[in-house]
């Protein structure tokens, strides 16, 4: 079983549409469901995560695994 209620893998996808991407898989998404989302290291790591506490959202997790990023976002 999964932790999360659905993935966004946005490895090789440059910003800002990994913020663009995340905020639309979660507006088809119900209140306090997760979203697994893979990024890749630097600027979508440093960015995506912010915005989405910015539109209120919480991060559960961050998880670097070798170059990229798991980060599991509850749905406001």
């Amino acid at each position: 079983m999964t932790d999360y209620n659905d993935s966004l893998d946005l490895t090789g996808i440059a910003c800002p549409n990994n913020f663009v991407r995340t905020k639309l898989k979660l507006e088809e998404m119900e209140p306090g469901q997760i979203l697994e989302v893979i990024l890749d290291d630097g600027e979508p790591i440093r960015n995506v995560p912010r915005a989405v506490k910015e539109d209120g959202h919480e991060i559960l997790k961050a998880e670097k695994i070798d170059n990229k990023w798991k980060i599991l976002i509850k749905k406001a």
